[in-house]
């Protein structure tokens, strides 16, 4: 597996240190230098196209996006895949199976980019419970997941294709403030998204931008008119 592991060790750069301290959920955490010396938590980097974790394994940690970007994708027997997820700087991954009775990851997980992750043990997550940040980082971590998923189930249960492509675009130009989108992945990606085939999605996007609903420049979309 092309991986570099980097496990931070006493007497290690204390930038490293300083580093982790500034990861959000970690801030209040007091005792990070010793953590970290013990090995129970661990800076990974991963190379873009890499998997992280595959669909059946078991999840041991709790995770920290420090940079990159990862997408959660479910793989059916016939071959097609379907995003599920999209995971950024400061995402947690694992919140909601860490401490499931069945902690079987049911997607797999891949690097869009290259990313740097922070493991944490599951022993030092119930420690680090007891910590009242911390508690409320991991509670806003599972709502951001359970909102994902309602997201998608409430995508997946609408009409058209058609609609779910304009809530994607809309839902994106609020998060990047303009009515020009770019999309974060190719349309390969999109479509898997989506949960469609490509040639699905580019019929689609071209009787829309037909329509005068939008325009397309590449990975450059910008919304003209609301449906």
């Amino acid at each position: 597996m092309f991986l570099f592991d980097i496990i931070l060790k006493r007497g290690h750069n204390m930038n490293d240190i300083d580093f982790i301290k500034c990861v959000p959920i970690l801030e209040s955490v007091a005792n990070t230098e010793l953590l970290v010396s013990q090995g129970q938590i661990k800076i990974k980097r991963y190379f873009k196209g890499e998997t992280v974790y595959n669909q059946g394994c078991l999840c041991n940690s709790l995770d920290i996006v420090v940079t990159g970007s990862l997408i959660a994708y479910s793989l059916t027997e016939s071959g097609s895949s379907t995003i599920m997820f999209e995971f950024k700087k400061d995402s947690i991954i694992g919140a909601n199976l860490l401490f499931a009775s069945n902690n079987i990851y049911p997607l797999s997980i891949y690097c869009s980019s290259e990313c740097k992750l922070i493991h944490i043990e599951k022993t030092t997550v119930e420690t680090l419970l007891h910590n009242y940040d911390f508690v409320m980082s991991y509670v806003k971590s599972l709502s951001q997941n359970s909102l994902g998923l309602n997201h998608k189930i409430a995508m997946f249960s609408r009409k058209t294709l058609r609609q779910n492509i304009y809530e994607y675009l809309l839902q994106q130009s609020i998060v990047q403030h303009s009515q020009t989108v770019y999309l974060p992945f190719s349309k390969k990606e999109f479509a898997d998204y989506l949960g469609v085939q490509r040639p699905s999605l580019f019929r689609e996007l071209k009787k829309m931008q037909f329509d005068g609903i939008i325009s397309i420049d590449n990975r450059k979309i910008k919304i003209l008119k609301h449906m």
